[in-house]
Protein backbone atom coordinates (compact mmCIF):
# COMPACT_ATOMS: atom_id res chain seq x y z
CA UNK A 1 0.00 0.00 0.00
CA UNK A 2 1.27 3.16 -0.98
CA UNK A 3 1.58 6.08 1.16
CA UNK A 4 -1.00 8.40 0.13
CA UNK A 5 -3.27 5.51 0.14
CA UNK A 6 -2.53 4.47 3.87
CA UNK A 7 -3.09 8.41 4.38
CA UNK A 8 -6.36 8.36 2.56
CA UNK A 9 -7.42 5.13 4.84
CA UNK A 10 -6.47 6.08 8.06
CA UNK A 11 -7.94 10.18 7.87
CA UNK A 12 -11.28 7.71 6.58
CA UNK A 13 -10.50 5.94 9.67
CA UNK A 14 -10.55 9.18 11.90
CA UNK A 15 -13.79 10.70 10.14
CA UNK A 16 -15.79 7.57 10.58
CA UNK A 17 -14.60 7.01 14.07
CA UNK A 18 -14.90 11.04 14.72
CA UNK A 19 -19.22 10.84 13.61
CA UNK A 20 -19.53 7.58 15.53
CA UNK A 21 -18.14 9.35 18.24
CA UNK A 22 -20.44 12.27 18.27
CA UNK A 23 -23.35 10.23 17.23
CA UNK A 24 -23.47 8.07 20.23
CA UNK A 25 -22.96 11.60 22.39
CA UNK A 26 -25.90 12.82 21.06
CA UNK A 27 -27.60 9.42 21.91
CA UNK A 28 -26.51 9.58 25.21
CA UNK A 29 -27.78 13.04 25.56
CA UNK A 30 -31.16 12.33 24.30
CA UNK A 31 -31.45 9.52 26.82
CA UNK A 32 -30.19 11.29 29.94
CA UNK A 33 -32.65 14.32 28.78
CA UNK A 34 -35.33 11.70 28.40
CA UNK A 35 -34.46 10.09 31.63
CA UNK A 36 -34.60 13.99 33.92
CA UNK A 37 -38.37 14.99 31.92
CA UNK A 38 -39.41 11.34 32.67
CA UNK A 39 -38.55 11.67 36.21
CA UNK A 40 -39.90 15.17 36.82
CA UNK A 41 -43.25 14.09 34.62
CA UNK A 42 -43.66 11.14 36.98
CA UNK A 43 -44.30 14.15 39.95
CA UNK A 44 -46.46 16.12 37.82
CA UNK A 45 -48.72 13.58 37.49
CA UNK A 46 -48.85 13.22 40.83
CA UNK A 47 -49.97 16.98 41.72
CA UNK A 48 -52.27 16.86 38.66
CA UNK A 49 -53.94 13.81 39.96
CA UNK A 50 -54.20 15.77 43.39
CA UNK A 51 -55.47 19.11 41.84
CA UNK A 52 -58.26 16.82 40.05
CA UNK A 53 -59.02 14.58 43.72
CA UNK A 54 -59.53 17.95 45.27
CA UNK A 55 -61.55 19.81 43.13
CA UNK A 56 -58.98 22.58 42.30
CA UNK A 57 -58.34 24.58 38.89
CA UNK A 58 -55.75 23.30 37.06
CA UNK A 59 -54.78 26.73 35.50
CA UNK A 60 -53.78 27.93 39.30
CA UNK A 61 -52.37 25.06 39.94
CA UNK A 62 -47.99 25.99 40.21
CA UNK A 63 -45.97 22.62 41.41
CA UNK A 64 -42.58 22.15 42.47
CA UNK A 65 -40.43 19.81 40.30
CA UNK A 66 -39.37 18.61 43.43
CA UNK A 67 -35.34 18.66 41.62
CA UNK A 68 -32.95 17.77 44.75
CA UNK A 69 -30.50 20.33 45.95
CA UNK A 70 -27.15 18.06 45.67
CA UNK A 71 -25.43 20.72 47.70
CA UNK A 72 -24.61 18.73 50.26
CA UNK A 73 -24.95 15.36 48.70
CA UNK A 74 -22.06 12.56 48.42
CA UNK A 75 -20.60 12.53 45.54
CA UNK A 76 -21.23 8.78 45.54
CA UNK A 77 -24.82 9.88 45.98
CA UNK A 78 -25.55 12.06 43.36
CA UNK A 79 -23.85 9.42 40.86
CA UNK A 80 -26.65 6.75 42.37
CA UNK A 81 -29.39 9.29 42.00
CA UNK A 82 -28.24 10.56 38.04
CA UNK A 83 -27.54 6.27 37.06
CA UNK A 84 -31.47 6.11 38.49
CA UNK A 85 -32.87 8.07 36.45
CA UNK A 86 -32.92 5.50 33.56
CA UNK A 87 -35.03 3.04 35.16
CA UNK A 88 -38.62 3.86 35.21
CA UNK A 89 -40.69 4.10 37.99
CA UNK A 90 -44.35 4.06 39.33
CA UNK A 91 -45.99 6.94 40.54
CA UNK A 92 -45.36 7.77 43.83
CA UNK A 93 -47.86 7.57 46.71
CA UNK A 94 -47.26 11.57 48.37
CA UNK A 95 -44.68 14.16 48.58
CA UNK A 96 -43.18 14.83 51.85
CA UNK A 97 -41.81 18.64 52.58
CA UNK A 98 -39.88 19.65 55.47
CA UNK A 99 -39.62 23.63 54.87
CA UNK A 100 -37.32 24.03 57.26
CA UNK A 101 -34.26 22.00 56.23
CA UNK A 102 -34.85 22.03 52.50
CA UNK A 103 -36.14 18.86 51.73
CA UNK A 104 -39.00 18.38 49.27
CA UNK A 105 -39.20 14.57 47.66
CA UNK A 106 -41.29 12.35 46.66
CA UNK A 107 -42.44 9.25 48.42
CA UNK A 108 -42.08 5.60 46.63
CA UNK A 109 -43.03 2.18 47.62
CA UNK A 110 -40.36 -0.25 49.43
CA UNK A 111 -36.54 0.69 50.34
CA UNK A 112 -34.67 -0.90 47.97
CA UNK A 113 -31.82 0.51 46.18
CA UNK A 114 -33.40 1.81 43.00
CA UNK A 115 -35.86 3.74 45.48
CA UNK A 116 -33.58 5.45 47.35
CA UNK A 117 -31.12 6.45 45.35
CA UNK A 118 -34.26 8.73 43.44
CA UNK A 119 -36.18 8.94 46.28
CA UNK A 120 -37.43 8.33 49.58
CA UNK A 121 -39.66 4.95 50.82
CA UNK A 122 -42.17 4.02 52.29
CA UNK A 123 -41.11 0.97 54.61
CA UNK A 124 -43.38 -2.10 54.15
CA UNK A 125 -45.49 -3.20 57.36
CA UNK A 126 -46.78 0.60 58.20
CA UNK A 127 -49.21 2.19 57.00
CA UNK A 128 -49.69 3.31 53.62
CA UNK A 129 -49.12 7.46 53.51
CA UNK A 130 -52.46 9.09 54.36
CA UNK A 131 -53.79 5.74 56.21
CA UNK A 132 -53.88 6.13 60.34
CA UNK A 133 -51.40 4.76 62.23
CA UNK A 134 -47.28 5.39 62.33
CA UNK A 135 -45.97 5.83 58.40
CA UNK A 136 -42.46 4.49 58.46
CA UNK A 137 -40.38 6.56 55.78
CA UNK A 138 -36.67 6.00 55.25
CA UNK A 139 -34.40 7.24 53.27
CA UNK A 140 -30.57 8.35 52.57
CA UNK A 141 -28.31 9.82 54.60
CA UNK A 142 -26.03 11.40 52.21
CA UNK A 143 -28.74 12.27 50.08
CA UNK A 144 -32.18 13.08 49.94
CA UNK A 145 -32.67 13.02 54.01
CA UNK A 146 -29.13 14.51 54.62
CA UNK A 147 -31.23 17.90 55.59
CA UNK A 148 -32.35 16.21 59.10
CA UNK A 149 -29.34 16.68 60.83
CA UNK A 150 -30.99 19.96 60.97
CA UNK A 151 -34.31 19.30 62.05
CA UNK A 152 -35.26 20.52 65.48
CA UNK A 153 -38.27 20.07 67.36
CA UNK A 154 -41.59 21.52 66.87
CA UNK A 155 -40.79 21.70 63.18
CA UNK A 156 -43.12 21.15 60.43
CA UNK A 157 -43.40 18.03 58.16
CA UNK A 158 -46.46 18.46 55.36
CA UNK A 159 -47.32 14.83 53.59
CA UNK A 160 -48.98 15.44 50.54
CA UNK A 161 -51.27 12.58 48.92
CA UNK A 162 -53.31 12.49 46.00
CA UNK A 163 -56.28 13.16 48.85
CA UNK A 164 -55.06 14.74 51.40
CA UNK A 165 -52.67 16.96 53.32
CA UNK A 166 -51.60 16.57 56.37
CA UNK A 167 -49.42 18.32 58.46
CA UNK A 168 -46.80 17.22 61.38
CA UNK A 169 -44.88 18.37 64.07
CA UNK A 170 -41.95 17.09 65.05
CA UNK A 171 -41.84 15.71 69.12
CA UNK A 172 -38.63 13.38 69.42
CA UNK A 173 -35.37 13.03 68.02
CA UNK A 174 -33.65 9.55 68.68
CA UNK A 175 -30.30 7.68 67.75
CA UNK A 176 -30.22 3.98 68.27
CA UNK A 177 -29.06 0.85 66.88
CA UNK A 178 -30.21 -0.94 63.69
CA UNK A 179 -31.22 -4.01 65.81
CA UNK A 180 -33.89 -1.76 67.66
CA UNK A 181 -36.76 -1.39 64.99
CA UNK A 182 -39.65 -0.92 67.40
CA UNK A 183 -40.08 3.06 66.97
CA UNK A 184 -42.01 1.85 63.87
CA UNK A 185 -44.76 0.72 66.00
CA UNK A 186 -48.08 1.81 67.02
CA UNK A 187 -48.05 5.82 68.69
CA UNK A 188 -51.18 7.37 70.66
CA UNK A 189 -51.96 9.29 67.02
CA UNK A 190 -51.67 9.23 63.67
CA UNK A 191 -47.98 9.95 63.40
CA UNK A 192 -44.62 9.98 60.88
CA UNK A 193 -41.22 8.32 61.62
CA UNK A 194 -38.49 9.12 59.54
CA UNK A 195 -35.38 6.54 59.38
CA UNK A 196 -31.95 7.53 58.28
CA UNK A 197 -28.26 6.48 59.05
CA UNK A 198 -26.13 8.22 61.57
CA UNK A 199 -23.41 9.54 61.86
CA UNK A 200 -24.52 11.52 58.90
CA UNK A 201 -20.95 12.00 57.27
CA UNK A 202 -19.30 8.81 58.78
CA UNK A 203 -17.34 7.10 56.53
CA UNK A 204 -18.55 3.38 55.57
CA UNK A 205 -21.67 1.80 56.55
CA UNK A 206 -22.68 4.02 59.73
CA UNK A 207 -23.38 2.21 62.86
CA UNK A 208 -26.68 3.70 63.96
CA UNK A 209 -30.17 4.87 62.95
CA UNK A 210 -31.49 8.26 63.34
CA UNK A 211 -34.81 8.68 64.08
CA UNK A 212 -37.08 12.01 63.60
CA UNK A 213 -40.87 10.62 65.44
CA UNK A 214 -43.69 13.97 64.35
CA UNK A 215 -47.31 13.70 65.68
CA UNK A 216 -49.94 15.23 63.35
CA UNK A 217 -51.79 18.50 63.78
CA UNK A 218 -55.61 18.08 64.70
CA UNK A 219 -57.62 19.83 61.78
CA UNK A 220 -54.40 20.91 59.89
CA UNK A 221 -55.44 22.88 56.60
CA UNK A 222 -52.41 23.11 53.80
CA UNK A 223 -51.96 24.30 50.28
CA UNK A 224 -49.98 22.50 47.61
CA UNK A 225 -46.88 24.15 46.78
CA UNK A 226 -46.77 26.98 44.49
CA UNK A 227 -50.56 27.41 44.77
CA UNK A 228 -52.39 30.57 45.40
CA UNK A 229 -52.94 31.18 49.10
CA UNK A 230 -56.81 31.75 48.51
CA UNK A 231 -57.15 27.66 47.15
CA UNK A 232 -57.42 25.64 50.02
CA UNK A 233 -57.32 21.96 50.34
CA UNK A 234 -59.68 19.79 53.06
CA UNK A 235 -58.78 19.17 56.77
CA UNK A 236 -56.85 16.40 57.40
CA UNK A 237 -58.13 13.44 59.43
CA UNK A 238 -57.02 13.39 62.82
CA UNK A 239 -56.93 9.88 65.08
CA UNK A 240 -55.63 7.18 66.94
CA UNK A 241 -54.18 4.21 64.79
CA UNK A 242 -52.56 0.95 65.00
CA UNK A 243 -49.47 0.09 62.65
CA UNK A 244 -49.01 -3.44 61.45
CA UNK A 245 -45.25 -4.17 63.33
CA UNK A 246 -44.58 -3.65 66.85
CA UNK A 247 -40.92 -1.88 66.53
CA UNK A 248 -39.55 1.14 68.84
CA UNK A 249 -35.91 1.42 67.93
CA UNK A 250 -35.05 3.36 71.69
CA UNK A 251 -35.29 6.20 74.04
CA UNK A 252 -31.99 8.18 74.21
CA UNK A 253 -32.81 12.17 73.06
CA UNK A 254 -30.51 13.40 70.61
CA UNK A 255 -29.47 16.94 71.49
Amino acid sequence: MSRSSFTRTLNGLERFLLISGLCFVCVYGVVRLYSVVYSHEIVLEFWRNRAVNSGQSASAFRPHLGIPDFRFWSPKRVEAYQASLAAEIAAPLAVLRIPSVGIEVPVLEGTDDLTLNRAVGHIAGTPIPGEKGNIGIAGHRDGFFRGLKDIQLGDSLDLYTEKASIRYVVEDINVVRPEDVSVLGPRPGPSITLVTCYPFYFVGNAPLRYIVHASAVDAASLKAPGRSSSSQEEEAEAGSGVGSRTVYLGSRRHQ
